[in-house]
């Protein structure tokens, strides 16, 4: 926040959120979908199952979007070839 706008905000009032920041679903998540492209058959079973809409097609599999993917695990208890695990999200 510039200089301006903090010259407006009373020093007395208990502390309030001066700048901006982005927090997105994959910030959270503790797991997260990896999609095996041998067993992908492209069936987008995933894709229909995602609450959020994550999945993005390729040229012959369907992968996450881990910025938006929460890790809820849906699309890899919904893969009828089972192409998708779940692993320990970890940081880096």
């Amino acid at each position: 926040m510039s200089d301006v706008n903090r010259r407006n905000v009373p020093d007395n009032l208990c502390p309030i959120a001066l700048d901006y920041s982005t927090l997105t679903t994959g910030d959270w998540r503790a797991m997260k979908p990896v999609v095996s492209r041998d067993k992908c058959v492209k069936c987008a079973t995933c894709w229909l199952y995602c609450p959020i809409q994550c999945m993005v097609e390729h040229a012959t599999w369907f992968d996450a979007n881990l910025t938006n993917c929460k890790g809820c695990g849906i699309c890899a208890e919904e893969c009828p070839h089972r192409a998708i695990a779940m692993v320990e999200e970890v940081e880096g």
